[in-house]
């Protein structure tokens, strides 16, 4: 019975993943061309290409390290230049050339790091203290144990 239900999983689940439908994809582009609308013809109803992408303005770029103090191994979650969550050994820290992006510039981008549980010297678990610094300045300090993230709006 058991044997069974596990087959069964795993055949939905690769039927969920292999999704429904066929055929050849095709592109936004392609479809809309092949597709007259109101008459018209696909010649007519071609609209002009939008650009996007690497149209969006950047500001200017910052170095930022962000860190966790401590000793041993810990579980480490992060937001950067990319997201990770990762088992490292303490003391860490990672740097990245980093700049907000479109409307990033308004209301910053988020940078922050989340240090895991780690055994003092007594003994005791805690959690790693951990920081953020921006073009060399510290911005972002945790002053205790308690395991909060540290957290800075980039702008």
């Amino acid at each position: 019975m058991r044997k069974t239900l596990t087959a069964t999983a795993f055949v939905l689940a690769a039927a969920l993943l292999t999704g429904c439908g066929g055929g050849e994809e095709k592109s936004a582009d392609e479809s809309k061309a092949k597709t007259p609308a109101a008459g018209k013809t696909a010649e007519e109803t071609t609209e002009p290409k939008e650009t996007g992408g690497d149209t969006v303005e950047k500001g200017s770029s910052h170095e930022v390290t962000i860190a966790v103090e401590g000793t041993g191994k810990s579980n480490v979650m992060y937001t950067l230049d990319d997201s990770d969550f990762a088992e490292v050994d303490l003391p860490w820290k990672k740097t990245a050339t980093i700049a907000a992006r479109g409307a990033e510039r308004e209301v910053g981008r988020l940078v922050i790091v989340t240090p895991g549980n780690m055994t003092a010297v007594g003994g005791k678990i805690v959690a790693g203290r951990c920081s953020i610094t921006v073009d060399g300045e510290t911005v972002v300090e945790s002053k205790d144990d308690s395991g909060k993230p540290c957290s800075y709006k980039l702008k």
